[in-house]
Order: structure tokens, then C-alpha cells, then sequence
């Protein structure tokens, strides 16, 4: 038995390696050389695995922008699925995505604060599609966290979820202009700071 359980646990790891060695290799190559220039057989050759192997992987070197996009998303979605039921439908969506700010604080996605110069258009097609997405089942999920008699509960949900998930555009904007004026500004603790405000913006005492 033990030797029928080694050969698949080696195969899972070897993949876990090859795909590492795809992300490394795309950044550094797109690094160095520029989103444009560099290509699939650039990037699989660093690995030393074939073009075929890398499309197992991934789509295109654009997913490569975007590499833990849906763990991300699937990370918030269960971790705002444990949040307490009573708890105010805009704080455990922001407190989700803190505790999903965390573990992929050194993400591709969570870097986009400072891209690359020629895939900036690329990286923002892909974030607003990304977050397009996102959008629609996050507000499904709040949607459900909402009471049954709760007005305009759809319209509610969705005012929510947006503008949580526009608090996060909002640092990934602001990261950016500060690292261009050289300000750096790292960590989850401009997501909070934004997230206080969003706060403040809705409550009864703001103005």
C-alpha cells in the first residue's frame, strides 16, 4: 500500500513545483524583459517543461497576472461564511476580506498596486473582469446573510458588496501613487484604514 499512495503524493508535489517555477519564471521574465516580449516557450523553458505542459497549467501568460486570483476569491467566500450570522452584513464582508488580506498579502493580486509599465492595460482588463465576477457572488452571498423581510434586500446586498470591493480598488489605486512618489505602504493595514472609512461614510452620524 505505502508504495502505491508514494508515487502519487511525488506526482502532486512535482506539480506543485512546476507550477511555482511558472510563477517564478513569469515574473522574473516579465521583469526583465516585459510582458510583451516574453512568451509562453520563454516562460515553460524556464520551468523545462514543454509549451504543452505549461497550457495545463494556465490559459495564456496572462493568467500569469493573476495567478491566485480564485483562491482569493474562494478564500473570502468561506471565510464570510464562518463570520457570525448576527453580525452587521458590511463588517463581515470587510472582515473577510481581512482575513483573506493575510495569507495573500504577497499575491500577484494584492501587488497590483505597483505593475509593470506595458501590462498595466492588460492587469486592469483582467482585475475589472476579475472583480466583475466576484462582485455578482459576493453580493449572492450577503444577499443570503440578510434577513428575510429586509427592504430592497437585493439592491442592499449589492450596494455592500461593491462597496467593500471598492475600498480594495481604492488601496490597490493608492498603493500605486504612493510607490511611484516613493511612499511605501504595505500589509493589511491600508485595507483596514479603508475599510474604517467605508465605515464612517455609512453611519448614522456621518453627515
Amino acid at each position: 500500500m505505502p508504495s502505491e499512495i508514494a508515487p502519487a503524493g511525488l506526482r502532486e508535489r512535482k506539480k506543485e513545483e512546476t507550477r511555482r517555477l511558472l510563477l517564478e519564471g513569469a515574473a522574473r521574465l516579465f521583469k526583465e524583459r516585459g510582458f510583451e516580449a516574453t512568451t509562453v516557450a520563454d516562460i515553460a523553458a524556464y520551468a523545462n517543461v514543454s509549451v504543452r505542459t505549461f497550457f495545463r497549467y494556465f490559459d495564456g501568460k496572462e493568467a500569469l497576472l493573476l495567478p491566485d486570483g480564485v483562491e482569493v476569491f474562494a478564500y473570502v467566500e468561506n471565510a464570510l461564511s464562518r463570520r457570525p450570522a448576527d453580525e452587521e452584513p458590511l463588517d463581515a464582508v470587510c472582515n473577510a476580506l481581512l482575513a483573506a488580506a493575510e495569507p495573500f498579502s504577497a499575491s500577484t493580486l494584492t501587488a497590483l498596486g505597483h505593475p509593470l509599465e506595458d501590462i498595466e492595460n492588460v492587469v486592469t482588463a483582467r482585475l475589472v473582469q476579475a472583480f466583475s465576477d466576484f462582485e455578482e457572488r459576493l453580493t449572492a452571498l450577503v444577499h443570503h446573510r440578510l434577513p428575510p423581510d429586509t427592504p430592497d434586500a437585493d439592491l442592499k446586498a449589492a450596494v455592500i458588496a461593491c462597496a467593500a470591493l471598492s475600498a480594495v480598488r481604492a488601496v490597490l489605486r493608492t498603493r500605486r501613487a504612493r510607490r511611484a512618489s516613493g511612499i511605501t505602504d504595505t500589509g493589511p493595514a491600508p485595507l483596514l484604514r479603508a475599510f474604517g472609512i467605508l465605515r464612517e461614510i455609512g453611519s448614522p452620524q456621518h453627515p
